[in-house]
């Protein structure tokens, strides 16, 4: 397997690498996940009764309140939170969270990572040079 690395842009630097876990709904912490659980609690959201714990959440922006910032700060101290986020494009909510929390996050890939990623891939996200690196794909081999 070539492994596949995109470049994008930094948000919040550091290096994580974990298991992907994809939305193509934004999210809005406040509200839509439990900042103790981590489970994600709005009814009608894709990712509804997963947890974000321990994962590279992929989504493509958030919305909602700028609550949402410290949401992510109480999410990262209860240790429920992911370890890393990759956005298509990430919005002030989501960048100040992931900063206050030191969660890597990068975005603005140089190609979608909706056409390279799937739940279970093992990504590396390295939020200080600003790319991610598919490690494995779920059920493959790396060679």
């Amino acid at each position: 397997m070539v492994p596949i690395k995109l470049k994008g842009r930094t948000i919040s630097r550091g290096c994580a690498e974990g298991e992907v876990l994809l939305s193509r709904d934004p999210i809005s912490f406040l509200g839509s996940v439990d900042p103790k659980t981590g489970i994600v609690v709005e009814e009608k959201h894709s990712l509804a009764g997963k947890s974000i714990k321990g994962k590279v959440l992929v989504f493509p922006h958030g919305k909602g309140s700028t609550v949402g910032s410290y949401v992510m700060y109480q999410l990262k101290k209860n240790e429920a939170g992911p370890i890393a986020i990759i956005n298509l494009e990430t919005e002030p909510i989501v960048a100040v969270g992931a900063i206050i929390s030191e969660i890597p996050l990068v975005d603005m890939l140089e190609k979608n990572p909706y056409e390279y990623l799937n739940d279970g891939d093992i990504v590396l996200v390295n939020g200080s040079e600003g790319y991610i690196e598919l490690i494995k794909p779920k059920g493959g081999k790396t060679e």
